[in-house]
């Protein structure tokens, strides 16, 4: 494997993480829109009408869920890109430095 092949291996896999964290993105956005419903609902239907008032309380509880699960997997998936690329520039310095080395002798 050559340092070119490797380095479009990484690029690849970077590309596909920080897409996947746009993802989570959308789905914390979503889980943010069903808290922010079910907060409408328990507000206008509280003491009125119970089934909507359930409704509401089980959208918000599951949005406040879901923005934490998504969030934590956010942070991890950013930590993990983060990771992925400091491997890489130790990869390229060892071998940089081995080069280096190689001519020297």
């Amino acid at each position: 494997m050559t340092i070119d092949e490797m380095t479009k291996g990484y690029e690849k896999e970077v590309a596909y993480q920080k897409h996947m964290l746009k993802n989570l993105g959308y789905w914390f956005q979503l889980c943010t829109i069903l808290s922010g419903v079910g907060i409408v609902l328990i507000y206008f239907f509280h003491g009125k009408t119970l089934w909507l008032n359930i409704v509401g309380i089980v959208l918000l509880v599951l949005g406040a869920l879901g923005m934490l699960m998504f969030g934590y997997s956010g942070w991890k998936g950013q930590q993990n890109v983060r990771a992925v690329v400091d491997d890489y520039d130790k990869k390229i310095r060892y071998l940089k430095h081995g080069a280096l080395k190689a001519a020297k002798k």
